[in-house]
């Protein structure tokens, strides 16, 4: 069995980084817009068609409030694993920001390079997408009152 592990800082606290990635019905809106196109959610099972064409049915095995993790398998589409059981997480990090951890087992061991290439263009746009979605706003500036 292949597996592939992802990790990467994104510049957002993981309150926020959660809030989207537990979002489990909207991957194309929140989490890899323009990575994925649409996303439709039927009960525990969505289904996922990405830019290139590739459409997968994903079922929901966990989605963990308390660890920030989500878990899903993939149970049919045009890709055709005999094993894909996938998981995401929001770690907490320094300073305020997250370690988002991407990790999939996948079965059989060819279609580990072409699930590397998924994972590694889907978290250059899910970095940017969530550092982008929660950049907090510049504080206004202040002025002094000067005496005269």
């Amino acid at each position: 069995m292949a597996s592939i592990h992802k990790e990467f800082i994104i510049d957002a606290n993981p309150e926020a980084v959660w809030a989207v990635l537990s979002d489990y019905g909207a991957v194309h809106e929140r989490l890899a817009p323009g990575f994925v196109i649409d996303t439709s959610l039927s009960s525990d099972t969505r289904t996922v068609t990405f830019s290139d064409g590739t459409i997968v049915l994903e079922r929901l095995v966990d989605l963990d409030h308390e660890t920030r993790r989500v878990a899903y398998t993939v149970i049919g589409g045009s890709l055709h694993p005999s094993h894909h059981h996938a998981s995401m997480q929001a770690l907490p990090e320094a300073e305020g920001r997250t370690r988002f951890v991407w990790h999939t087992d996948v079965l059989p061991d060819t279609l580990a390079a072409p699930i590397a290439d998924f994972v590694e263009h889907g978290s250059a746009v899910i970095r940017r997408t969530l550092e982008a979605a929660t950049t907090p706003m510049p504080e206004p500036t202040r002025t002094s009152a000067r005496s005269q």
